[in-house]
């Protein structure tokens, strides 16, 4: 094997392990990204689960 294919060898296994080492990075920002975004959707959406008006939603009023 010559000098310069082991070099290119070499090269294009630097720029797989890079890729891969950034996609991995990328994945879990993402992941902890939709973490934090699910607990705030969860927290925001804990308050409205009673209704405001004393029958607590088990009943309608009809009026008409």
């Amino acid at each position: 094997m010559e000098l310069s294919s082991i070099m290119a060898n070499n090269v294009a296994e630097l720029k797989r392990t890079l890729s891969t080492n950034l996609l991995k990075s990328q994945m879990a920002t993402q992941t902890a990204h939709a973490t934090v975004m699910l607990n705030d959707f969860m927290n925001a959406q804990a308050p409205t689960n009673q209704a405001p008006h004393p029958t607590l939603g088990n009943r309608i009023d009809l009026k008409g």
